[in-house]
């Protein structure tokens, strides 16, 4: 499978510059997922590797080939749209084997290649049907099987399980990791949601107003963070920021709470005015912790999540253990120093420290 390296690439509408001289490595065969706010310049990225937006400056290559001026045609990939772009007057064997029809390809071939991709994707019962019989995931299945009959280069997938419902956006995303899994076809994926990043990913690229951020394995954005965003952006709920001081003893925030802090990095950062950041799942119950002002509990069935302040700091916390607090009630809480992290105030770039 071939590589897709995007070298300084900017894009620019009239004066308004969107994407800024990113520069990303797809290695063959891999599974990347360019991640971000609306509006971050992700689908402008994924588009300009697609030939569907020029590229203002900087070049993109597929397989070793620059691909700046070539048509989409010519590029030899496949993209699925988040809105499927089924023809509703073609079934799902028309719609799946059209492409190899404008290219004139053998009966025999088209017969092969829409077959093998209906087998792949549970669709050998529905050649038949119309889009407007299938259901929601059936339809991006569709999408997916025209673009698998193509045989690319590269799969672009664009925000593909946004208009499906919660449970049925689970099930999708286990069976596009292991179509890719199964094809080996390098895939570029673009979503707004983080956990489809976190769950799908062999790399994600995090990406800000058409800068990229960090880019890395998903537990090396969940572990070691770059910067503020990136912390804030990966995991599900967010990780709670604290602003304060590091002292000697630990980390002070700017109510006087002592926030635990292991005695080599409060050594290594004392004095320091930082961003002490901690996320929920982190924080466990401690009789003789930091007593957390329970606001709101929402059980979810093997957690807990609870919505409350710590010296008047807001701090939502993630617990496995049943509890019997209730609104307006407090429990203590604290967290093992080896799962904090510390932000630089001013750069938000994170903060390397010694280990307890």
């Amino acid at each position: 499978m071939p590589e897709v390296a995007i070298r300084g690439v900017r894009k620019s509408f009239g004066a308004l510059e969107v994407i800024h001289g990113v520069n990303v490595m797809i290695e063959d065969g891999s599974f990347v997922v360019l991640v971000g706010p609306s509006g971050c310049g992700k689908t402008t990225l994924l588009r300009m590797i697609a030939g569907l937006e020029n590229i203002s400056g900087g070049e993109i290559a597929i397989d070793g080939q620059v691909v700046n001026r070539l048509p989409p045609k010519e590029r030899d990939i496949a993209m699925v749209f988040q809105n499927y772009a089924l023809y509703p007057h073609m079934t799902v064997r028309e719609n799946m084997a059209f492409s190899l029809r404008l290219a004139k390809a053998p009966a025999s071939v088209i017969d092969a290649r829409v077959g093998r991709a209906a087998s792949i994707l549970g669709l050998s019962d529905l050649l038949a049907r119309y889009p407007r019989q299938l259901s929601g995931g059936q339809r991006q299945r569709v999408a997916m099987g025209r673009a698998i009959v193509r045989d690319p280069k590269v799969f672009l997938f664009d925000e593909p399980l946004s208009n499906l419902d919660a449970k049925l956006r689970v099930q999708m995303r286990a069976e596009i990791k292991e179509l890719h899994q199964r094809l080996g076809t390098t895939t570029v994926y673009v979503t707004h949601d983080q956990i489809e990043a976190m769950t799908m990913a062999d790399k994600i690229v995090v990406m800000r107003a058409g800068h990229v951020e960090q880019i890395g394995d998903p537990l090396t954005l969940y572990d070691r963070p770059a910067n503020l965003f990136v912390a804030g952006f990966i995991g599900s709920p967010a990780m709670n920021f604290i602003s304060g001081t590091v002292e000697p003893g630990g980390f002070r925030d700017e109510k006087g709470g002592l926030w635990p802090l292991g005695g080599r990095a409060a050594a290594q950062h004392a004095g320091s005015g930082a961003i002490y950041g901690v996320r929920p799942e982190h924080l466990v119950l401690a009789a003789d912790g930091l007593k957390l002002g329970v606001q709101v509990i929402e059980p979810t069935g093997s957690e807990t999540q609870i919505i409350g302040q710590v010296s008047g700091l807001p701090i939502i916390c993630v617990l496995r253990e049943r509890l019997a607090a209730r609104p307006g009630g407090t429990i203590g809480i604290s967290v093992d120093p080896a799962n904090v992290h510390l932000f630089d105030r001013e750069s938000t770039a994170r903060l390397e420290m010694a280990e307890a």
